[in-house]
């Protein structure tokens, strides 16, 4: 499971952390991401972490937000930077997890419950 937390409100150009935390599994956490969906919006890809820490970014919060991680504590981070009202929605973190059963691998995806984040002008 996914616990998701950080959101509020806060006045444009400002900034909030948004953390992600996977509780215990036998699966092992490949890649993670940050999703989310505004007003009236279909959900959007915000950045990612990849198993070897490689990160990837939307065009429009390239430069403001930072995705990062804790293996150790199996979280992953959103840093967000000079908010913007369109930045406003619900977040989602998001992580790819892998585990051998019966000798099988097998991958699995997996949701947090979303962190409303209001970004006031």
């Amino acid at each position: 499971q996914l616990q998701a937390s950080g959101g509020g409100l806060v006045q444009a150009g400002g900034s909030l952390r948004l953390s992600c935390a996977a509780s215990r599994s036998t699966f092992s956490l490949l890649n993670m991401a940050w999703y989310r969906q505004g007003p009236g919006k279909e959900r959007e890809l915000v950045a990612t972490i990849g198993g070897g820490a490689g990160t990837s970014y939307a065009d429009s919060v390239k430069g403001r937000f930072t995705i990062s991680r804790d293996i150790a504590k199996s979280t992953v981070y959103l840093q967000m930077n000079s908010l913007k009202p369109e930045d406003a929605g619900i977040y989602y973190c998001y992580v790819k997890g892998r585990a051998v059963i019966l000798g099988s691998i097998q991958d699995r995806d997996f949701w947090g419950q979303g962190t409303l984040v209001t970004v006031s002008s």
